[in-house]
């Protein structure tokens, strides 16, 4: 923690809560906001539906790459300069994304976006750690996931209404407008939050001793996992939300948002959950919830897939729990990884963003275009990304049981 905390941000721990999150909302804004235009891109731009599912997986795989080189860059260089130029290249990369006139420079400019759009959310987990003590940074950490949850249930419905009164070209102007506000908004108000004593020398020699040291301990490893493994059993379905959606469930694009308000519903209200938790239980229970709860409803939305037909009804409930589950852990966990190795914050951070990003990826380019024909194998699917984080954390449990054990 920066001794010097108290004097760099003088206002309400909330709004500092709210700049951060705004920060990780590119991520999902990236997303969510274009998928109800699928159709629209595709026939705009002559492409099949696998040329469009690596408009996400080009990003995804950008962001997962990039992921390795925010954190460690904010460790050296300071968290301001790398979040100021992260959003400036992501708001240049939007405009791309905006004229585009083949799906070929789509994708190009898609994966631009990635390779910026990190730098937002991996580096504001590190501010967070920098200016507040553990209890204090679980709050915090919660109340981000909060307010960061609500930039994807509005992302859809602002996508398909700028899809349906103008075009799909509008949607990308509309994340270039966001860029440039977000850059004044943290060009104005983000203070520098690493103190100058914890800096690391910007060597390649260091960054490589750095990411042996994280990349070889596999408490970080599995928390890793932990984290960023389970959170597929929900963002399979957003990945796979036009098929799932509008083929299975017969909804419009307008009723997209269905999808996301339900699964942004769970995360804050899991997250609310979390921060009401800290420093009251022992973190380890806290994780353990958040697994039995996915486990539970992961197992039900198995049964429920194999034995009714999907309907909207139902189909989406299950989705919601989830997220809830997951977003009542995962403040936790990321604050374990972060104090692992509290010299090199940015540079966990960043490892555990790639490893979560390439799992999205590979899920976004390989794993949704094989499952998301089949309401049944979407609903197995999740249920295995689930067990591969639950066994991960169990390994960890069983292995170093004092991690998680009591607030330090």
């Amino acid at each position: 923690m920066n001794p010097d905390a108290k004097l760099l941000w003088r206002g309400p721990r909330w709004a500092l809560a709210v700049l951060l999150a705004v920060l990780g909302m590119l991520g999902p804004f990236s997303i969510d906001t274009y998928l109800p235009a699928f159709s629209g891109i595709a026939r705009s731009l002559g492409a099949t539906p696998v040329q469009m599912q690596q408009t996400l997986s080009a990003y995804l795989f950008g962001f997962a790459f990039m992921s390795l080189f925010h954190g460690a860059l904010s460790d050296s260089l300071g968290r301001r300069p790398v979040i100021l130029w992260g959003i400036a290249v992501f708001t240049l990369a939007s405009a791309g994304c905006a004229v585009a006139q083949s799906i070929e420079q789509l994708v190009a400019f898609r994966a631009l976006q990635g390779l910026s759009a990190g730098a937002g959310i991996v580096v504001s987990r590190a501010v967070i750690r920098d200016m507040f003590a553990p209890e204090d940074a679980q709050r915090v950490m919660a109340q981000v996931t909060i307010y960061f949850g609500v930039a994807p249930a509005i992302a859809p419905i602002v996508g398909g209404w700028l899809f349906v009164h103008a075009d799909w070209h509008s949607i990308f102007w509309f994340l270039t407008g966001v860029g440039a506000l977000l850059w004044l908004a943290n060009w104005r108000l983000l203070p520098e939050t690493l103190h100058i004593n914890d800096r690391q020398p910007f060597k390649v020699r260091n960054l490589m001793r750095g990411y042996v040291q994280l990349g070889g301990d596999p408490r970080f490893l599995l928390l890793a996992l932990a984290s960023g493994v389970p959170f597929n059993g929900m963002f399979l379905y957003v990945l796979a939300s036009p098929e799932f959606l509008g083929t299975h469930l017969g909804l419009a694009p307008k009723q997209f948002f269905w999808l996301f308000l339900l699964t942004i519903s769970g995360i804050m209200g899991g997250a609310w959950l979390s921060g009401r938790l800290a420093g009251k239980i022992a973190p380890k229970r806290q994780i353990r919830w958040g697994f039995s709860i996915m486990l539970g409803v992961s197992l039900v939305n198995v049964a429920a897939n194999f034995l009714f037909t999907p309907h909207a009804l139902w189909a989406l409930w299950p989705i919601g729990f989830f997220s809830l589950g997951w977003a009542l852990m995962v403040p936790v966990v990321t604050l374990l990884v972060l104090d692992l190795y509290p010299e090199r914050r940015g540079m966990a951070s960043s490892l555990q963003a790639f490893i979560g990003a390439t799992a999205n990826g590979v899920v976004a380019g390989v794993v949704a275009p094989l499952v998301m024909h089949s309401t049944q194998a979407l609903a197995v699917t999740s249920l295995l990304m689930l067990c591969v984080g639950l066994a991960a954390w169990q390994v960890l449990r069983k292995r170093w049981p004092e991690v998680g054990r009591a607030v330090d």
